[in-house]
């Protein structure tokens, strides 16, 4: 599509964003089909006009070229029409595929050729719907809720079935005070849809799906059938238990099947970033932890470069949000530091995401050593990585790379990229990524390398979270256009 001249920008702003508008009922339609839409790894389900054309731009923005509503509306109709079994479709790969070669066929064409394998109901979806628990109701726990609550799609998935608490004083105010903190969040904002509170029946009700609220002080003495839940995959974010002897008294409970850990296991137990080593999940495995913000945020960067340009050694600073761990006034502290106030200091701490990369990526075991800066923000942390390659290198091949890491490869919800000068921690709070290279502080000379790394601690860790999950419960679907095998 050629460049309007600017007597017609306006023109053609409306113009895709009636595209856009006619693409949410579309989008919806098959999301509750469990055809869930993407752009480069964008979801488009949930969206807004705004947020939907927000999303082609980055693209437009980061890969320059000229993807936009005209080129991926015509074939989301096209989707609309047919009879496709559940799946996963990049539109943004699909029209891009198109636009670069059209094979002499129409859009309609194309896409039925580019769908085959799940149109008619040909494809199996192998996986059942999993009951999932959450065990904890604190930053994460709640964040987790949230994505459950808008993913349930077609109810083909993960499927929210409780949280656990301690038992309160008072049961009808412990659960409004829930309802509360769910439906409101100071850093995240309002939660997308409504929850009515059913205080009879201990349970709250989010955009129609029914959560029960269970109150105990052991995890292993849940009888989770009672509750009509079996087989259940329990999300502990709670951080109480970190190694296989702790998380293993969920097991105990009736219905309890797998525990998924939101923070680093210790031990022997396995330590997944989802999009690295994901395929390291197993079956039967019960217990899996989903390492640590910052593991999460600078490992799949550090493959990526490990990859192409093979690191030597470096060393790892993240400049991370204050946590709850924290005082909010100087007082006694387990950890040195921590205990100094919070909101009115930089607290030099340990950080074991570094040692936690070794595990992870064993041809790096060794090479990094780390620190972490807390400083008086409460959400989105940067992880600042200097390495030293084994290729001499530059600034643009470095960045030309990390951008196409982005966009292109089986880590395209892991990696995002930034090329602004101007953007701040802010501007990342809900960001869906593990992580964001910041391309303009990006900074190289031969076989040294300074790479920015922002990262959502919260709802970008929370989303890896969900992935995790998704694998553990064996949740999967074709990607159409077909991926990387470590994508899927």
């Amino acid at each position: 599509m050629a460049k309007p001249g600017l007597d017609q920008v306006f023109s053609d702003w409306k113009q895709r964003e009636a595209l856009a508008e006619a693409m949410i009922p579309l989008i919806g339609q098959l999301y509750r089909r469990n055809v869930v839409v993407y752009i480069h790894g964008v979801p488009l389900f949930n969206q807004s006009v705004i947020e939907i054309m927000k999303a082609h731009r980055r693209v437009r923005q980061i890969e320059k070229n000229e993807l936009s509503e005209f080129e991926t509306h015509p074939m989301i109709a096209v989707m609309a029409t047919l009879d496709l079994s559940p799946a996963h479709v990049d539109i943004g790969k699909l029209a891009g595929a198109y636009m670069a070669n059209d094979e002499g066929m129409s859009v309609p064409e194309y896409v039925k050729s580019a769908c085959s394998e799940i149109l008619n109901g040909q494809a199996e979806v192998p996986h059942e719907p999993r009951d999932v628990v959450v065990y904890g109701f604190g930053r994460i726990g709640r964040l987790v809720m949230r994505l459950l609550i808008e993913k349930a799609g077609g109810g083909q998935n993960l499927v929210p079935k409780a949280v656990v608490l301690r038992q309160p004083k008072d049961i009808t105010k412990d659960l409004n005070k829930r309802a509360s903190l769910l439906r409101r969040d100071s850093i995240h904002g309002p939660f997308a849809g409504t929850i009515r509170v059913d205080a009879e029946n201990h349970v709250l009700i989010c955009n129609g799906v029914a959560i029960k609220f269970i109150y105990a002080a052991d995890p292993s003495t849940i009888n989770y059938p009672e509750y009509g839940i079996d087989d259940a995959l329990i999300i502990d974010s709670t951080g109480a238990w970190r190694d296989a002897e702790g998380l293993g008294q969920h097991l105990k409970s009736p219905g309890a099947a797998k525990v998924l850990l939101t923070t680093s296991g210790k031990g022997a137990m396995k330590n997944i970033v989802s999009g690295v080593n994901s395929h390291m999940i197993e079956e039967n495995d019960q217990l899996v932890a989903a390492a640590s913000c910052t593991t999460n945020a600078i490992v799949p960067v550090l493959k990526a470069i490990n990859d192409r340009f093979e690191i030597v050694h470096g060393h790892m600073e993240t400049v991370h949000a204050y946590t709850d761990d924290q005082n909010l006034h100087d007082n006694t502290h387990s950890k040195e530091r921590r205990g100094r106030s919070a909101p009115l200091n930089m607290v030099l701490t340990e950080s074991n995401a570094t040692s936690a990369v070794g595990k992870l990526l064993p041809e790096l075991a060794g090479k990094l050593t780390g620190n972490s800066i807390r400083v008086p923000v409460p959400n989105v942390s940067m992880a600042i990585l200097n390495l030293t390659v084994n290729t001499e290198t530059n600034r643009d091949e470095v960045s030309d790379y990390l951008r196409d890491v982005a966009l292109n490869s089986s880590m395209q919800r892991q990696v995002d990229y930034t090329e602004s000068s101007e953007v701040v921690s802010s501007d990342f709070v809900g960001n869906r990524h593990a992580g964001i290279i910041d391309a303009h502080a990006t900074i190289v000379s031969g076989q040294q390398m300074v790479l920015y790394v922002w990262y959502d601690n919260e709802f970008g860790y929370s989303c890896q979270v969900i992935r995790c999950a998704q694998k553990m419960a064996g949740i999967r679907y074709p990607l159409i256009p077909r991926q990387p095998a470590s994508a899927e």
